[in-house]
């Protein structure tokens, strides 16, 4: 999406962010799953939730606690990327790890389980991620 598309709906994503900052019981969660999170609208090329819910799958790719983790974003966007790791299909559907948009985000964004990655998997996703966001050649895709 250009950086400067006027088409965002940040008032609709204003409105949904507070009724997601409500104090709430945190759902519970483990580091390897894959949760709809909602993402929201957001600046420039930073990676946007879909939909009404403004929702993406993420990994949680690291647990700090019950309130927030390390999420790397998923999408179904098949087209080559050296910042793309392909993860083979999440709800059926094709599913990429977006190693560039990397960011530590709330457990009150995620509302919904869709799977759990394999303790072998979730050690080259973190392996790629580290590579990806430390300067280090990327993988070849």
């Amino acid at each position: 999406m250009d950086a400067s598309n006027p088409s965002k709906d940040f008032d609709g994503w204003n409105q949904q962010k507070k009724l997601l900052n409500t104090d709430v019981e945190p759902l519970f969660f483990r580091e390897g799953e894959i949760w709809w999170a909602h993402l929201g609208v957001n600046v420039g090329y930073e990676i946007d939730g879909k939909s009404a819910g403004f929702a993406r799958p993420v990994i949680v790719l690291r647990k700090y606690n019950k309130y927030s983790f390390l999420a790397l974003p998923l999408t179904t966007s098949p087209r080559s990327n050296p910042w793309k790791l392909p993860l083979g299909l999440v709800a059926g559907k094709p599913a990429f790890a977006v190693l560039s948009q990397l960011r530590n985000i709330d457990s009150r964004r995620l509302y919904q389980k869709l799977a759990w990655l394999s303790p072998d998997i979730l050690a080259a996703v973190r392996t790629e991620t580290f590579r990806a966001n430390s300067g280090m050649p990327t993988h070849k895709n």
